[in-house]
C-alpha cells in the first residue's frame, strides 16, 4: 500500500517535470522574439531618420509596442506555467520524503515551542522530528498558526466531527489538494508576516495632491496628444506642440514621484504574491464542497456579491500595470501618452477604498484550508490509520486497538491495545529500562492530541472522549530562571493539580515522578501525589521504576490498575517485545546494562 502511494507521487512528479521543461523552452523562445521586436524598432527609427518622416517612427512604435506587449504577456504566461509545474513537482517529492523519512520542506513549528503548554514539549508536538513536522503543509504564516492552535488544545466534539468530515472530503480530492499546495508554495519564500503587512498596506491610503483635477486630465490626455498628432499631419506648425505636450505629461508624472515611490515600495512587490493568492482563492471558490464546514468556509470568499478572487485579481493587475514603469523605455512612452504612473496609483487607491474589507477574512479562510490540507495529508499517506470515534461518556473513555506512535517508522513501531471505558482510573505502569514505558505514554498522548484536533490516529481504531491532556515527563532545570530540577518538577505538579481542579476533564501522563530528590522522599512524595489525584477523581497514567508505587493497587483496588513492560533474557541478551501487559513488572535490567559497560553490581 505504501509503495503504491509513493509510485503515484513519483508519476505525478515526473509528469510535472516534463511539463515544466516544455513551458521553459517556450518561455525562452518568446524571450528571443522580444529581442527581435526591439531590433525592429531600432531599424524603424533609423529608416524614419533617413526618410526624415516622424510618422514612420510613430506608426512603427504603435505596432511594435502592441506586438511587444503581446509577447511579454505570452512569455509571462509560460513562465507562470513553468513555475507552477516545478512547484507541483516539489509538492509531490515532499510527500515522498515525508512517507519515507518524515522529511518536510514546510515549517516544523519550532517557533511554537513553549514549556508552558500542557503537553507540547513532552509529546514532541513542535520542532525537529515533531508531529508538526510530520503534519504541516501550510505555507502561509496564518496557516502555520492555525494548525498550531488546533494541536495545542482539544476542540469541542461538534467541531471535531465537522473537521473529520472536511478532512475526509479533502483526502478524497488529492488532485485538488496538491494543486492548491503548489499555488501557495511561493509563500514559503516570503516573509512570515507577508499577509499581515499586505492587510496593513490596504488600510493605509496614499494621497495625491489635486487628485480630482488629475483624474479629469488623465482621462483626456491621450486624446489631446492623439488629436495634436493627427492635426500635425495636415498642419505642420501643430507638430511643434507634440513634444511640448509629451514633456508636460512626463513632468506632471515626475512631480508626483514621491507618491509613486510610496506605493511602489509595498505594492510593487506584492503583485506576483497576489496573483498566487488569486489562484488559491479560485481553488476554493470553484470546487464543489459536500462538507458543511467547507461550504461555510468557501462562502466567506464572497464580498459585495463578487468572488474575492476576482477582486484581488483586479488589484494584482493594477499593480502589474504599475510595474510597467520598471522598463525605462516602456515606462517613458506610457507616461508621455497616458500619465501611466499616476493613473495606476489612483486606480489602486480607489480599489483599496472599495474592497479592503473582506480580504483579511479571505486570508483566514485559506489558513484554515491549509490546516485541513495538512491533516488530510496524514489520511492520504497513511490509509491504515483510523478516523477516531469521539464519545460523550460521563466518565473517561480511551479505547484503542493496534495503537502505535506516528513518529516511529512504520516498519519499527510496535502497536498495543488499551482500554479505559467510561470510568475513572489511574494506571501505574512499571517496567525495565528501555522496555517501552515512556514511549507508550507518548503514544497515548500524541494520538489523543491528533484525535481531538480532528485528525486521524495511528491505530486500527480508537474511541476517545474530549479531554485535556497534561504531561509530566521531560522536566528540566533552567539556569536562566535559576530553577533546579526538583523546583521545575514542583511547578509542573502544581500546574497538573490546578488543571485537575479547573478543567472539565484532564487526562494526565506522568513519567517517573520526583526524579530530583532522594529515593525515600521520591516514593513518599509520589504516593502522596497519586492519592491526592485519586481524591480529586483524576484520571491518567504514571510510569515508574518504583515497584512500591504498584502496591497502591492493594489499597485502592477500584481505582488503581497495574500494567507493565518486561524483557526476556536469553544467554545474557536482552529481548524487548514492547507489549503492555496487566500486572506488576518482575524483571529488571539495570544490572545487565551496567555489566555491558564494565560495571559488575554483584562484585561489591
Amino acid at each position: 500500500m505504501e509503495q503504491d502511494i509513493i509510485n503515484d507521487y513519483t508519476q505525478r512528479a515526473s509528469f510535472a517535470k516534463e511539463e515544466a521543461d516544455k513551458f521553459k523552452k517556450l518561455s525562452n523562445e518568446y524571450s528571443l522574439y522580444r529581442l527581435v521586436v526591439f531590433g525592429l524598432f531600432i531599424i524603424s527609427v533609423y529608416i524614419a531618420a533617413e526618410a526624415d518622416n516622424i510618422y514612420i517612427a510613430v506608426f512603427s512604435l504603435i505596432v511594435l509596442i502592441t506586438w511587444f506587449s503581446w509577447l511579454v504577456k505570452k512569455q509571462s504566461h509560460f513562465e507562470t506555467l513553468t513555475n507552477y509545474f516545478l512547484d507541483i513537482k516539489k509538492v509531490n517529492e515532499n510527500e515522498i520524503g515525508s512517507i519515507q523519512s518524515q522529511a518536510n520542506m514546510y515549517d516544523n513549528g519550532a517557533g511554537f515551542i513553549n514549556d508552558k503548554y500542557y503537553y507540547a514539549s513532552d509529546l514532541d508536538i513542535f520542532g525537529h522530528g515533531s508531529l508538526f513536522q510530520l503534519v504541516n503543509r501550510a505555507a502561509t504564516g496564518p496557516g502555520v498558526v492555525k494548525l498550531a492552535q488546533w494541536l495545542i488544545a482539544p476542540a469541542a466534539k461538534t467541531v471535531i466531527l465537522s473537521r473529520q468530515q472536511a478532512i475526509d472530503e479533502i483526502a478524497r480530492k488529492n488532485d485538488w489538494k496538491l494543486n492548491i499546495q503548489a499555488n501557495l508554495l511561493f509563500s514559503l519564500k516570503q516573509q512570515r508576516e507577508q499577509i499581515k503587512n499586505l492587510v496593513s498596506y490596504l488600510k493605509i491610503p496614499v494621497t495625491l495632491e489635486d487628485e480630482q483635477w488629475l483624474k479629469i486630465y488623465i482621462a483626456l490626455a491621450p486624446y489631446i496628444l492623439l488629436a495634436v498628432i493627427i492635426t500635425g499631419i495636415f498642419y505642420v506648425p501643430a507638430r511643434y506642440f507634440i513634444p511640448m505636450i509629451g514633456l508636460f505629461n512626463y513632468r506632471l508624472v515626475s512631480s508626483r514621484s514621491d507618491a509613486v515611490k510610496k506605493t511602489d515600495l509595498i505594492a510593487g512587490r506584492i503583485g506576483t504574491t497576489l496573483a498566487h493568492f488569486v489562484l488559491a482563492f479560485k481553488n476554493v471558490e470553484e470546487e464543489e464542497w459536500e462538507a458543511a464546514y467547507l461550504q461555510n468556509l468557501a462562502s466567506k470568499l464572497k464580498y459585495g456579491g463578487e468572488s474575492i478572487s476576482g477582486k484581488v485579481q483586479q488589484l494584482s493587475r493594477l499593480i502589474d500595470k504599475l510595474n510597467y514603469r520598471l522598463n525605462v523605455f516602456v515606462g517613458f512612452i506610457l507616461n508621455v501618452f497616458f500619465l501611466w504612473d499616476i493613473k495606476q496609483i489612483i486606480a489602486i487607491e480607489t480599489w483599496k477604498k472599495n474592497n479592503r474589507e473582506g480580504v483579511e477574512t479571505a486570508f483566514d479562510v485559506v489558513a484554515e484550508f491549509e490546516a485541513f490540507i495538512s491533516l488530510a495529508s496524514l489520511r492520504i499517506n497513511n490509509p491504515d490509520w483510523c478516523v477516531p470515534e469521539i464519545t460523550d461518556t460521563e466518565g473517561y473513555t480511551l479505547i484503542a486497538k493496534n495503537l502505535a506512535h506516528p513518529l516511529i517508522n512504520s516498519k519499527k513501531r510496535v502497536a498495543n491495545d488499551y482500554e479505559l471505558n467510561d470510568t475513572h482510573k489511574i494506571d501505574i505502569i512499571t517496567g525495565s529500562n528501555m522496555a517501552g514505558k515512556s514511549t507508550f505514554l507518548r503514544t497515548i498522548g500524541i494520538n489523543t492530541v491528533l484525535a481531538l484536533c480532528g485528525g486521524p490516529a495511528c491505530a486500527g481504531n480508537i474511541k476517545v472522549s474530549v479531554m485535556s491532556v497534561i504531561t509530566y515527563m521531560r522536566i528540566k532545570d533552567s539556569l536562566n530562571e535559576s530553577t533546579s530540577t526538583f523546583k521545575a518538577e514542583l511547578d509542573r505538579l502544581q500546574m497538573l493539580l490546578k488543571a485537575v481542579e479547573s478543567d472539565k476533564k484532564v487526562f494526565f501522563l506522568i513519567d517517573e515522578m520526583l526524579r530530583g530528590t532522594n529515593s525515600v522522599d521520591k516514593y513518599r512524595g509520589s504516593k502522596a501525589v497519586i492519592e491526592q489525584l485519586i481524591g480529586k477523581n483524576a484520571v491518567g497514567m504514571v510510569a515508574t521504576h518504583d515497584l512500591q508505587i504498584a502496591e497502591l493497587e492493594a489499597s485502592h483496588p477500584q481505582y488503581i490498575r497495574n500494567f507493565y513492560f518486561d524483557i526476556q533474557v536469553k544467554e545474557g541478551e536482552m529481548l524487548f517485545d514492547y507489549k503492555i501487559k496487566h500486572g506488576e513488572c518482575k524483571t529488571f535490567n539495570a544490572s545487565l546494562l551496567l555489566k555491558q559497560i564494565g560495571i559488575d553490581v554483584d562484585a561489591g
